[in-house]
């Protein structure tokens, strides 16, 4: 019955406009009247209590004189006056929110600067007097933002509001009356994190890493008490001007709350400080804790709730968007490991094995070579993707390397760049650690030392390690550790990862040959596919160590120059061959790429060529990166050679096309005289080609 009373008393009241005033008197007199008919109902009956409470009270001015109202007080519930609509509203929510931003945000900031306060006064820190002056700005600014939104606060309480702009203020309250409950919870969970972070130093450091450690994590302080004061302040905000529904009842239940987020934290991490280990009760708790608060959101809340459950398809959206994104740029960056298997049972490579030996000092590596001959065999592009989406063609990436070096049984292998393809398109991974790990292990099973370049595709922007991470990771797999990888722990001071020298000796010890592998960079940063050259740092440390060797030698000592894109003197060599120049010496290989250009090198020149020109040291240069392009021509004296591919996964197509993939074996021999011969790969390990590969397809 209830209910009728209360559409009654609605009835009566519609057309008033809404304030704190006219609420409060709505509920007195739904009070009055619910008392009044419960002392009428036991004689007359419901149907026939309710006519006599309607006949005895026609007009609002009787209801209001039964609640001690009188006349003229619900008269004055009609004046007319200023009422706000529901733009107006909105407005004035806008502004107190951003004060109450404000407010939180200085807040946060204030508790955090008077922890730092109190350490350095422990401390006795002369930074002290600083932290106490800007503890004092920051506490004096969040109390002005403090002291406005007070003002327009209670300037809001007497307020008259229409129906539209009432219902809203109601939909608010109930917003942040949900999000101020589920927040204690939030805060619980981020200052256990940093509890335990800090009993954790506090039990197995020092004072002052406990000391670091808490001002490291301090953002998990920051983050709860923004979210707890803003939460509050809009509640209070939209409460005030709502009438506060169920207020009571909100009250136990924001008590309930605090009281759970409370025993969350206590079982979290008082077990820690009794000696136990902190992830055998945060995780437990952390799940029991959510179980429960999600058991509460669904049934309990709904008592003081107008709309419990409010499905936004907006903010749902976005929502979902985010764990996506979150969790797939997670799985993109997982290790994974599914070719080992095959990794593992690679077997040794038969080869003639030399004395390598690596100075510390210089970085540099020097292999002595009892045999006439020394063979090295050139791979490029790779690009594992090294993910479960990848690992067909991982598989077949690493096939064909293993094939590559059981045929030519080489003394050396250099791969000139893009072992990995960490883009997350093709490969669906982020991930340049495994990949490079994967390649590592392998060669270490075939026994054959390996030295490389770094590609454009080793170390992206996205990928999960960077530039100066991969490189500690290939110290780790370098030679002290593999005894194969000949990858430098001291390396020149000029631009780029990885500028090496290989000395290649006889067996008396004099010099052979010189292996230059230089980092021609990867991108300059001014567009898609703006890729970078090899600086003129480089070249100048290029040019001293050739001129080194020969004063040592007292000759010039022949070498080969190793790098992953191309320089422009391929694109010109490639042009004048193409125009019937006689000039360029053709020597094999075709140069197939049409995806981008014919030739993918750098819009800069790099002085390397000319250097290589007017030193007469360097004979012959080798690169990859255009994956389509295989041919060897001789321009100005120099040759320029691109290495046959691997690569099944970062081009479209690719996989099934064969007639680009291989390597180059290169062999050495006295006196500076070489042999570069291709390796296809179909002519050692045949594979069936499909009548709708890449290639098929465009010459049908």
């Amino acid at each position: 019955m209830s209910r009728r009373i209360q559409a009654l008393v609605a009835l009566y009241f519609e057309g008033i406009p809404f304030s704190n005033q006219t609420m409060a008197a709505q509920q007195e007199i739904e009070a009055a009247m619910q008392r009044e008919f419960a002392q009428l109902e036991p004689a007359l009956g419901e149907d026939a209590a309710f006519e006599r409470l309607v006949g005895q009270y026609p007009r609002l001015a009787d209801m209001a004189r039964a609640a001690g109202y009188s006349p003229e007080q619900a008269d004055l519930w009609r004046r007319e006056g200023p009422v706000a609509d529901l733009r107006q509203v909105k407005k004035q929510l806008a502004r107190q929110r951003r004060r109450i931003y404000g407010v939180a945000l200085l807040g946060a900031l204030s508790a955090v600067q008077l922890l730092w306060l109190g350490y350095n006064l422990w401390e006795a820190s002369g930074y002290a007097l600083f932290n106490a002056l800007y503890l004092a700005l920051l506490a004096g600014l969040g109390g002005l933002l403090l002291r406005r939104f007070v003002r327009e606060e209670r300037a809001g309480r007497d307020q008259l509001y229409d129906i539209q702009s009432f219902s809203y203020i109601r939909q608010m309250h109930d917003r942040y009356k949900k999000r101020l409950l589920n927040s204690a919870l939030f805060s619980a969970w981020t200052l256990s994190l940093f509890t335990l972070s800090a009993l954790g130093f506090w039990r197995y450091g020092p004072a002052k890493q406990l000391a670091e450690a808490l001002f490291s994590n301090v953002i998990l302080v920051e983050i709860p008490i923004f979210i707890c004061a803003k939460n509050w302040l809009c509640f209070r905000l939209t409460g005030s001007r709502s009438g506060w529904p169920w207020r009571e009842r909100t009250q136990k239940h924001l008590t309930g709350m605090v009281l759970l987020a409370l025993g969350y934290w206590l079982a979290s991490c008082l077990p820690f400080c009794l000696g136990g280990r902190a992830d055998a009760f945060f995780f437990p708790a952390s799940m029991v804790a959510a179980g429960l608060a999600g058991l509460y959101n669904l049934t309990l809340r709904r008592r003081i709730t107008e709309q419990n459950i409010v499905f936004n398809k907006r903010r749902g959206g976005l929502i979902a968007a985010g764990v996506v994104l979150v969790s797939g740029y997670s799985f993109l960056q997982r290790d994974t490991w599914y070719t080992q298997p095959y990794i593992n049972s690679v077997p040794v490579v038969e080869h003639r094995s030399h004395d390598i030996q690596y100075d510390d000092r210089t970085g540099v590596y020097t292999i002595t070579a009892d045999t006439e001959d020394f063979k090295i065999l050139h791979l490029t592009d790779i690009h594992l993707g090294g993910s479960l989406f990848s690992y067909r063609k991982d598989l077949k990436a690493l096939k064909a390397v293993y094939a590559e070096i059981a045929y030519t049984q080489p003394d050396l292998v250099i791969v000139t760049g893009d072992l990995c393809f960490p883009m997350g398109v093709m490969s669906f991974s982020l991930n340049n650690f495994a990949p490079i790990n994967q390649f590592a292990a392998l060669m270490r099973n075939t026994g054959v030392p390996w030295a490389f370049t770094y590609g454009n595709h080793d170390t992206e922007s996205i990928a999960s390690l960077s530039q100066s991470d991969l490189n500690e990771a290939f110290k780790a797999l370098s030679f002290k550790t593999s005894a194969n990888l000949l990858y430098p722990y001291v390396q020149p001071p000029v631009t780029g990862r990885n500028n090496q020298l290989i000395e290649l000796r006889n067996a008396d010890g004099s010099l052979n040959a010189a292996l230059f592998l230089i980092d021609s960079n990867a991108y300059t940063g001014e567009g898609l596919n703006a890729y970078d050259y090899i600086h003129d740092d480089q070249v100048e440390w290029y040019a001293d160590q050739v001129r080194r060797l020969n004063q040592e030698a007292g000759r010039s000592v022949p070498s080969l120059v190793f790098f992953h894109i191309p320089l422009q003197q391929y694109r010109e060599a490639y042009r004048l061959y193409e125009a019937g120049d006689p000039s360029v010496v053709y020597f094999f290989g075709e140069n197939n790429e049409n995806m981008i250009d014919k030739v993918c090198c750098s819009d800069y020149p790099s002085k390397l060529f000319d250097v290589i020109k007017e030193l007469g040291s360097t004979k012959a240069v080798f690169c990859g990166h255009d994956h389509y392009n295989n041919m060897s021509l001789e321009y100005q004296g120099v040759r320029l050679t691109y290495g046959m591919s691997i690569d099944y996964l970062a081009m479209p197509g690719i996989e099934e096309d064969l007639d680009q993939r291989g390597g180059e074996l290169i062999t050495l021999y006295p006196e500076g005289r070489f042999d570069i011969r291709q390796i296809p790969l179909e002519s050692i390990a045949p594979e069936k080609k499909s009548p709708f590969s890449h290639r098929a397809r465009r010459r049908i």
